[in-house]
C-alpha cells in the first residue's frame, strides 16, 4: 500500500526521513536475523503445566461466554473469557483481542461479541498487572508500580514483555481445545496491547493474522527525535520517580534510553518496531496508526513501514501488509478502522 507523506510530516524534510529509512534498511537483514531468536531467549521461562480453567458459562444472544484461567509461568495464573456463538460447530478460527494501558479483558467484550457473531471464537485476557491481576481491578496504579521495580531490579518485564509471553502461552492453551482450529488464530490489540500483539506475532509463527492498533512505532526514532513524552506518558509515575532515584533532575533522551534498557532492553533497538514488525512477513498484518498520535509519530511509523513492505516484497506478498493511516486521528481507533480490523480478519481466517 502507498504511503503517502501526509501534512503531519510537515516541517520534516522529506530527505532526512527517507535517510532514516534508507538505514533502517541497509541494516534490517542482519537485525532481523537475530531479533527473533534473542527475543524468544530474553522471554523465556520454564513451560509449566497450563492447569486450565473454565468457570461457569452463561449463555445470552446467541453467545456463550465463558471465563476461563490458565498459568503461563510458574506462580502466574491468566484470566481470560473467550465468546463465541451457541449453535456454530468447532473448530473455529479464533482471534484474541488485547486492551490498553488502563484497560481489562472486560472493555474487549464489545468487540469480542462482534467478532463472535462473525463466527469467531473471541478470547481476552488481562495483562499483567490489570483487571482481575491487580487488586483494584481497574486502572494502571499496579502496572506502573510494576514498572518502577523491574527499573530498580529487572525481575520481570511487565513493560510490553511479559503479557506477549502470556499471549504465546496463551496460543498453547488454545492449541489443546477442541473448538479451535490451531492454524487460523488471529491477534488484535490497541495501544499497549497492540504492541503486544506485534511482539507476540514477530515470536511465534502460530499468530496467523495480525491487527495492531495505534501500537506500531520506532521507539528509537522518537528518542532521537525529543517525541518521546507521549509514550513515556503513559507510565509516566514509574519514570519521574527512577529519574529522581537516579539523581537525574531534568531527564531527557539518554534517561529515555537508560529507563528501557531496564524496563524493556531492547525496545528501541533490537526489539524496536522496524526490527520485529516484519518478521510477521509473510502472515497478512493491518497496522492501523493515527496520523497526528503522539505515541506513535508518523515519521517512526513510517520507517516501520517501510521495513515491513520491503520484508513483504521479498516474501512474494505485498498484498498482505496494509498501513491504515485514520486522517487527523491522534491516540484513537476509529469506528471505521474497527471494522476494517473485522473485515481483515474475515478476509484472512475465513470462519
Amino acid at each position: 500500500m502507498t504511503f503517502p507523506l501526509v501534512p503531519a510530516l510537515r516541517g520534516l524534510r522529506r530527505s532526512r526521513i527517507l535517510s532514516a529509512v534508507a538505514a533502517v534498511l541497509l541494516a534490517l537483514p542482519s537485525l532481523m536475523a537475530d531479533s527473533r531468536t534473542e527475543f524468544l531467549q530474553l522471554l523465556d521461562r520454564p513451560r509449566v503445566p497450563l492447569d486450565p480453567q473454565l468457570a461457569g458459562a452463561t449463555t445470552a444472544n446467541r453467545l456463550v461466554r465463558t471465563p476461563f484461567s490458565f498459568v503461563s509461568e510458574a506462580g502466574v495464573r491468566v484470566p481470560g473469557i473467550m465468546i463465541k456463538l451457541a449453535t456454530l460447530p468447532g473448530p473455529r478460527p479464533v482471534v484474541i483481542a488485547m486492551h490498553g494501558t488502563g484497560g481489562n479483558k472486560e472493555t474487549q467484550v464489545e468487540y469480542l461479541e462482534r467478532l463472535a457473531q462473525a463466527g469467531f471464537l473471541a478470547v481476552a485476557i488481562d495483562g499483567r498487572y490489570h483487571g482481575a491481576r491487580s487488586q483494584a481491578g481497574t486502572g494502571s496504579v499496579e502496572y506502573i508500580d510494576a514498572i518502577l521495580r523491574a527499573f530498580r531490579d529487572g525481575k520481570e518485564k511487565p513493560f510490553f514483555f511479559d503479557t506477549a509471553w502470556d499471549i504465546m502461552r496463551l496460543v498453547d492453551y488454545l492449541e489443546t481445545r477442541k473448538d479451535v482450529d490451531a492454524k487460523r488464530i488471529g491477534l488484535f490489540g490497541i495501544s499497549k496491547g497492540g504492541i503486544e500483539a506485534y511482539l507476540a506475532a514477530a515470536a511465534d509463527p502460530r499468530v496467523a493474522v495480525v491487527v495492531p492498533c495505534i501500537a506500531v512505532e520506532s521507539f528509537s526514532w522518537a528518542v532521537d527525535h525529543d517525541s518521546w513524552q507521549s509514550r513515556i506518558g503513559t507510565v509516566q509515575a514509574a519514570f519521574d520517580t527512577a529519574a529522581k532515584e537516579s539523581g537525574i533532575k531534568n531527564p531527557g533522551a539518554a534517561f529515555v534510553r537508560t529507563f528501557y534498557s531496564r524496563v524493556a532492553p531492547g525496545i528501541d533497538g533490537k526489539f524496536d518496531g522496524p526490527a520485529m514488525v516484519p518478521l510477521i512477513a509473510p502472515r497478512p498484518l493491518l497496522s492501523i496508526n493515527g496520523e497526528i498520535d503522539p505515541r506513535t509519530p508518523l515519521p517512526g511509523v513510517e520507517i516501520c513501514a517501510e521495513a515491513t513492505r520491503a520484508a513483504y516484497r521479498a516474501a512474494g506478498a505485498e498484498d498482505r501488509f496494509v498501513l491504515r493511516i485514520q486522517p487527523q486521528t491522534a491516540h484513537k481507533v476509529l469506528p471505521e478502522s474497527m471494522d476494517a480490523a473485522l473485515a481483515w480478519f474475515v478476509r484472512w481466517l475465513k470462519p
